[in-house]
């Protein structure tokens, strides 16, 4: 599966930066406040279906900019051509190409690349975590007095449930938190240690598909319960080291239209 999912992200990857930088106004146009899409990442999408399409012909396909292609196995490709849009129209490095497999109601595995920053991170079920073909160690032990979390809080949800997320992570919860606009970046994050855990409000599977596998078998929880959630789901959770998320689970439900249960490994 790797041997065509590397190539592939890469080769997307690699169409996103030669769209980088040199977007004119008639490039970009606006899905919601704050919300953009590019020709960029059309173009980036295209190329993804058509190769899995090519790949994986009997499997679904989910695309941030063109919905769902319908498959007859139990498998799902979830995309998103370009995360972090946002700062990819903006010169930020902060964007990376996502590529994760659905299957059976639960995620399997995945691929995210971030060209602009020269990472690719890449793992799941049956294969092991690896950020530039390295493997990755476990995630360490949590250390409450040095604890940080990264967060991602979609117009999804009312603003007054944000707002409150933040303060009771700032004052109830005592952690840091930090926001690249780019939850694959984030993700990322948590799985290279920079950050403990991930606060999601908001999200849709094509933020988070990719990174969550990888995530699990890095020993990751979650509050999360994907089979009981559908795929066109907002999702509000939280995901991170065991100790963490057990000390902010309450953020973490219930998940928009998915009813998310208990911490999950």
């Amino acid at each position: 599966m790797f041997d065509v999912l590397t190539p592939l992200a890469h080769a997307a990857g690699d169409l996103a930066l030669s769209h980088f930088g040199s977007l004119s106004q008639g490039d970009i146009s606006a899905k919601g406040p704050l919300d953009l899409v590019t020709e960029a990442d059309r173009a980036v999408e295209a190329l993804i279906v058509a190769r899995l399409r090519a790949a994986f012909p009997q499997d679904g396909i989910l695309g941030e900019e063109g919905g769902m292609l319908p498959g007859t196995s139990d498998r799902v490709w979830v995309i998103d051509p370009i995360d972090g849009t946002f700062n990819f129209v903006r010169g930020g490095r902060q964007w990376a190409v996502s590529i994760g497999l659905w299957q059976a109601g639960v995620p399997v595995a995945g691929i995210i690349h971030a060209p602009a920053l020269g990472l690719t991170l890449a793992g799941g079920t049956t294969h092991a975590p690896t950020l530039n073909g390295r493997v990755l160690p476990p995630l360490s032990a949590f250390q409450p007095d040095r604890a940080v979390v990264g967060v991602a809080l979609g117009r999804a949800l009312p603003l007054a449930e944000r707002i409150e997320a933040l303060r009771y992570l700032a004052e109830d919860a005592g952690v840091l938190f930090r926001c690249c606009n780019a939850s694959t970046i984030a993700l990322l994050e948590l799985a290279t240690g920079e950050v403990d855990g991930h606060v999601g409000y908001g999200e849709s599977a094509w933020d988070v598909m990719a990174a969550w596998p990888v995530l699990v078998a890095l020993g990751a929880v979650s509050t999360l319960d994907w089979p009981q959630t559908p795929l066109d789901a907002k999702l509000r959770y939280v995901i991170g080291k065991p100790a963490l998320v057990a000390a902010i689970a309450s953020l973490g439900a219930p998940a928009i239209r998915s009813g998310a249960s208990k911490p999950q490994s």
